[in-house]
């Protein structure tokens, strides 16, 4: 035979980087060529006269094989992608050139891997998916939700969960946590010891597989519930420091996790931590729109719209409701000698006695410096209100232990009925004011409902 100076063809198709294949009309591997090992980690012998099929990746069996009948009946395919299974248990995403040859009776195709395009196109397609969450989203949970959906097209998460760690309160809480066995934690301290917390601790990413060495930090700590085989989490890291961490972790081996997933859930974690701050942000600015900062309470604002909406449920139904106007006594007085401080604590343990002395319906608000309201719903007799008004005033008249002080106040509190007192809320808030007042004038640490005929206009402050 004549040499020509090129190598034979036998040469060149083993030394292409893509790989051909023969499959027979039962979907036999008749031939592949040397690159069928990189691509798919099986060497050629190993995969002669075993069925094409059973590479596949089952969620795309059906498509291949129906794209694979309309080869067989003529149609070329020259740029059909599906995935399929390696050896090693990744998943390799392949684009194919095939065709049918008719007189051989056999289907040639070239399998040209496209792994990396593919998870470059997924990256970017969640992060641009979780930035737009981050508008769209009417709140945190319906965040999460939308993150955990993303990150679930981008690695196995059927056991996902987001850790965010409040430093005020040197706290981490689990509100949104999606798992088949257990039920979302309760709240603990960073220094708990725990997983989650030591990726939040540290800064750094955590992957557990039973061949993790035990040396590796962490790998003692208990888990967030039921032990899992495969453990991955990663930090939320944005500029002012570690919000949290998102976790997924598995219980069966048919799902694995490798570094490829931590390279993975590290590259759009940047991304998750900016949507979640930014929801963060923007629900505390409509929380505090709405509630005073100090006692977390509902602000004048909020408590007025509350009121409002209660008075259209009572006329609509033809119920009582009541309002408590509550003064601190010389609130001004404990706050000059002991200092802003110590003011400041001495309102927040107010908010939380009478919180406590209301039912669930029930609303109680700062109107601003040592003022609280409260709307009682469904008060049937006037005496009702004052039974819940005289609870309040002997909480209040029992000793705070503010720091090393022990302080001793008193409560003036003023009651207005619906609709004895007033129709509309600037009625009833004009009301209790003045009986606030009144009770004042009477010596202070008292309660007072009075009919507002009773009032001098001097005595009706409008500060509603």
């Amino acid at each position: 035979m004549e040499n020509n100076g090129y190598p034979p063809l036998a040469t060149v198709i083993e030394l292409l980087l893509d790989a051909i294949c023969v499959v027979d009309t039962e979907g036999r591997y008749l031939y592949v060529s040397a690159a069928f090992e990189r691509i798919f980690g099986y060497a050629p012998e190993e995969v002669l006269g075993r069925p094409m099929i059973q590479l596949v990746h089952p969620e795309d069996r059906e498509r291949t094989l129906q794209t694979a009948q309309e080869i067989m009946a003529g149609h070329a395919q020259p740029n059909f992608q599906n995935r399929y299974i390696r050896k090693d248990g990744r998943v390799v995403h392949i684009m194919w050139s095939a065709r049918w040859s008719e007189v051989d009776q056999v289907r040639i195709a070239v399998a040209h891997e496209i792994t990396e395009l593919k998870r470059a196109e997924a990256i970017q397609t969640a992060l641009l998916a979780i930035s737009e969450s981050a508008h769209t989203a009417k709140d945190l949970l319906a965040l999460f939700q939308r993150i955990h959906q993303i990150i679930g097209e981008l690695l196995p998460a059927k056991n996902f969960f987001v850790v965010l760690y409040d430093e005020r309160h040197d706290e981490l809480s689990f509100p949104y946590f999606v798992d088949e066995y257990d039920a979302p934690p309760t709240t603990r301290k960073l220094d708990s010891g725990t997983l989650s917390a030591e990726v939040i601790r540290t800064g750094q990413a955590l992957l557990l597989t039973p061949s993790t060495p035990s040396k590796v930090a962490g790998r003692n700590a208990p888990y967030a519930g039921r032990d899992s085989l495969d453990w991955l989490g990663v930090p939320l890291s944005t500029p002012s420091g570690v919000i949290g961490a998102i976790v997924v972790q598995s219980y069966s081996g048919d799902v694995r996790y490798t570094v490829e997933h931590q390279a993975l859930l590290q590259f759009v974690s940047n991304q998750v931590a900016a949507a979640i701050e930014r929801k963060q942000n923007a629900t505390w600015l409509q929380y505090i729109a709405g509630h005073d900062v100090l006692t977390d309470l509902p602000n004048r604002e909020l408590f007025h719209d509350r009121l409002e909406t209660a008075l259209a449920a009572a006329r609509r139904d033809q119920e009582r409701l009541s309002v408590l106007y509550i003064d601190l006594d010389r609130f001004k007085l404990a706050n000059d000698t002991f200092g802003h401080d110590a003011g400041d604590m001495l309102l927040c343990e107010t908010a939380r006695r009478i919180r406590a002395c209301l039912r669930e319906a029930d609303t109680v608000g700062r109107l601003g410096g040592d003022e609280f309201a409260v709307l009682l719903h469904g008060t049937p007799r006037p005496e009702d209100a004052s039974a819940v008004a005289e609870k309040i005033r002997d909480t209040l008249n029992q000793p705070f232990e503010i720091g090393d002080h022990r302080l001793q106040i008193s409560s003036s509190i003023g009651i207005a009925i619906y609709p004895e007192h007033g129709e509309d809320r600037k009625q009833l808030m004009r009301h209790a004011d003045a009986a606030m007042y009144e009770a004042k004038k009477q010596g202070r640490n008292r309660l007072v409902m009075t009919d507002t005929s009773d009032f001098s206009e001097d005595d009706i402050r409008l500060g509603t």
